[in-house]
């Protein structure tokens, strides 16, 4: 990743049909650079499991929880619903359509009932807890839950560039619980990524997906293996390569779709410094 690398990204941004754009780039050690606001307010939708997932594992760590607690459907813990492998469908009001740890189901509600259990054992609502052990200490003022924990986040470029710094070099989790959210768990199930397409498997970390580098998936088949990252309905996303030593953020307010998956993968090259198709 270089200057150049990343003006190419961002002058690719000026050509999305979108309403608004803002994206960040951020190198491991070096200075985040900022395309658009980087604080005008998106809702990024699904990234938001990333930061819901970083203060259930505060709770993890503080003992409030324990990711071997029941949780969710009959023989499912908070790593299952976390992993989405507890057997929920996909919608907030979903029933159980698998039994816990044969499929990849992803799921909106399976992060609402791990919410809820943190919630229940700390005593507190589940957006207080986010923002006074994530939001505060990680400086993100513009960053809001505003609902479900699995779709209503709103935050800004700037702030999620912070938290990509965050995952890269952590300072309000353990590096050893954040390496095993970057680890895949209940490795070898199979599954579909709404949305995007068939994963076998599809491999998925405690909230952070693990299918990068895959031949049709949304970042491009460039993103090594080892990144970890989510993108959101809202046509937003976050990713961390360590292979690259870097992250990336986008954020829009057109729902993806179809177009996403059309210009996301040349962008992602980009700040790669590799051309689509290369």
């Amino acid at each position: 990743m270089t200057d150049v690398s990343t003006s190419e990204a961002f002058a690719q941004l000026e050509t999305w049909e979108v309403p608004h754009v803002a994206a960040a780039v951020v190198p491991r050690g070096g200075e985040t650079r900022i395309a658009g606001d980087g604080d005008r307010v998106f809702r990024v939708a699904s990234v938001g499991k990333l930061l819901a997932g970083y203060a259930i594992m505060i709770g993890v760590e503080e003992g409030a929880v324990s990711l071997d607690d029941p949780a969710g459907p009959p023989g499912a813990t908070l790593r299952h619903l976390l992993a989405h492998a507890a057997g929920y469908g996909f919608e907030s009001d979903a029933g159980v359509v698998a039994a816990p740890g044969t499929r990849r189901v992803y799921s909106n509600r399976g992060i609402e009932v791990a919410a809820g259990h943190l919630e229940q054992a700390a005593g507190m609502p589940f957006a207080d807890y986010l923002a006074e052990a994530v939001l505060e200490p990680l400086m993100l003022g513009r960053t809001e839950l505003r609902g479900s924990p699995a779709s209503q986040l709103h935050s800004t470029a700037n702030d999620l560039a912070r938290f990509a710094r965050e995952i890269q070099a952590p300072t309000i989790l353990s590096a050893a619980t954040v390496a095993e959210m970057r680890t895949t768990q209940f490795p070898g199930l199979n599954g579909v990524l709404p949305g995007v397409g068939r994963f076998d498997p599809q491999d998925w970390g405690l909230t952070f997906e693990r299918n990068f580098g895959r031949p049709g998936h949304w970042s491009g088949e460039h993103v090594s293996r080892d990144a970890v990252g989510h993108f959101g309905g809202a046509g937003t996303f976050l990713w961390d390569d360590p292979d690259a030593a870097v992250g990336a953020v986008v954020l829009t307010d057109r729902d993806f779709g179809p177009w996403a998956l059309q210009v996301w993968p040349p962008f992602c090259d980009a700040v790669l410094g590799r051309r689509s198709g290369g």
